[in-house]
């Protein structure tokens, strides 16, 4: 049974209709009175409630009915509907244990889509065998390993896949976050449908709406064309942005709308277009932090973030590497048509030890260069070591790097990288543990100049 809390008759008519219609059992009330009378009574599948009950607009009301109905049914999921511009009050209520939030007026499929994946969450495995077939289907695509801490995140990404839920990856750069967002792609109902990626990071701030929205021809000097956006070219499928971290504040506003509306607007165009997407996120950077330095919205933190997906970092899973290694070297030996060369036991044994700043990216450059490089049927520790370049230096410059500040120290370590890397961009990002684009903008905020 789905419980609807709301004191507006037509709202609680509309939603028992369209519930209904949905083949859900559907009981509606008009306030927290009549609310707490049900839960006491019967424990809902899901609860759909309003966040004001009286002419007072502040949400005081919502939030204690929300921490009683928690009390009573701490596993029920709820989802709050609130106004557009009350959309802090369901923060609130999300810090309060609320599952999801939604404005008013709202989108019906973007509503019953919540609470389908809503439902699917919070639903148990039935005991016929389910969780056994889910290991025989599920496609780890090129996600490489066997050990503890990539297996609990492949268990998560299981479990989340078939549902409609937004998914907010994490990690070091370099851990592999595109490839569990391909998993998570290939492993859901719209595995048929379009896996559309976005590097948040390497679009500027006059070009985000052009690029995710699309525009008309017209819209501006340079459109000559209708474009579509990506989230056009993702319809029914799923969306990947990836370095959400590195939006800014204004670009936040314009993505936090169409997540929760699921409507854009391309520039030229007047009339919203809905869309039908899953949203796949992933960053680096902490965003709890940022959120409490207000340089991310923390409501879009809390759209994006349905569940999060933690990637260890390469030396968190040491046991991966010889597996990865191999991987690596068979893949190369394949794509460039050589014979398929082997690793020595004293080369794993090197390669084990490395601390690996740049992650899963950065041992497979060093396996390739070294394939490529010492041209041999079989690579030993002295052949990796040969081409195994610490980053940084940092031994020799401590003393000339003593007193910077942050900042010049990290114009220094970029420089030395640049040195170090005969000015390929790539291979200074990779050293670095950063992306190129990440890279990109630092050298602009620096000044540096270089060539490629």
């Amino acid at each position: 049974m789905i419980l609807i809390i709301d004191d507006d008759s037509a709202i609680r008519s509309s939603l028992s209709f369209m519930l209904k219609r949905a083949k859900y059992e559907v009981q509606a009330v008009p306030g927290p009175k009549e609310a707490m009378e049900v839960v006491h009574t019967v424990t809902p599948q899901l609860i759909l409630m309003d966040m004001n009950f009286s002419l007072s607009t502040d949400g005081a009301e919502g939030l204690v009915l929300l921490k009683q109905v928690k009390l009573f049914c701490p596993d029920v999921p709820v989802i709050l509907m609130t106004a557009w511009g009350s959309i802090p009050l369901a923060v609130q209520g999300m810090r309060a244990g609320a599952f999801d939030f939604i404005t008013k007026p709202w989108n019906n499929a973007a509503l019953m889509q919540r609470i389908e994946t809503a439902l699917e969450l919070t639903s148990k495995e039935d005991s016929t065998g389910s969780s056994t077939r889910e290991e025989e289907d599920f496609d780890r695509s090129h996600i490489i390993g066997k050990s503890k801490a990539l297996e609990e995140v492949l268990s998560t990404v299981k479990r989340v896949s078939r549902t409609g839920a937004s998914v907010l990856i994490t990690g070091e750069s370099g851990t592999g976050k595109e490839l569990i967002a391909e998993a998570i792609h290939l492993n859901s109902l719209r595995r048929n449908q379009p896996f559309v990626k976005v590097n948040l990071g390497g679009i500027s701030q006059t070009l985000f709406e052009s690029e995710m929205f699309g525009h008309k021809k017209g819209a501006f000097t340079d459109a000559v064309t209708d474009r579509k956006g990506r989230f056009e070219l993702a319809d029914k499928g799923t969306i990947f942005l990836d370095e959400i971290g590195e939006l800014d504040l204004s670009c936040q506003v314009k993505l936090l709308r169409v997540l929760q509306e699921q409507t854009f607007e391309p520039l030229g165009e007047s009339r919203p277009r809905k869309v039908d997407v899953r949203v796949v996120c992933a960053t680096n950077a902490n965003l709890e932090q940022m959120v409490r330095e207000h340089t991310f919205r923390e409501d879009l933190f809390y759209r994006i973030n349905l569940i999060t997906v933690h990637l260890p970092a390469l030396r968190e899973r040491r046991e991966d590497i010889p597996l990865l290694a191999a991987h690596f070297v068979e893949s190369r030996c394949q794509a460039d048509g050589l014979p398929l060369a082997t690793l020595s036991d004293d080369a794993l044994e090197f390669l084990s030890r490395l601390p690996y700043p740049g992650n899963i990216r950065e041992l497979k450059n060093l396996v390739e260069r070294t394939l490529l490089v010492c041209g041999k049927d079989c690579l030993t520790a002295a052949d990796f070591q040969s081409q195994y370049h610490p980053t940084t230096g940092a031994l020799e410059s401590s003393v000339t790097l003593k007193g910077l500040t942050l900042e010049e120290l990290e114009k220094q370590t970029i420089l030395q990288a640049l040195e170090a890397h005969g000015n390929n961009l790539t291979q200074a990002a990779l050293s670095l543990g950063i992306s190129r684009a990440a890279l990109y903008r630092r050298l602009e905020k620096y000044g540096i100049s270089w060539n490629d």
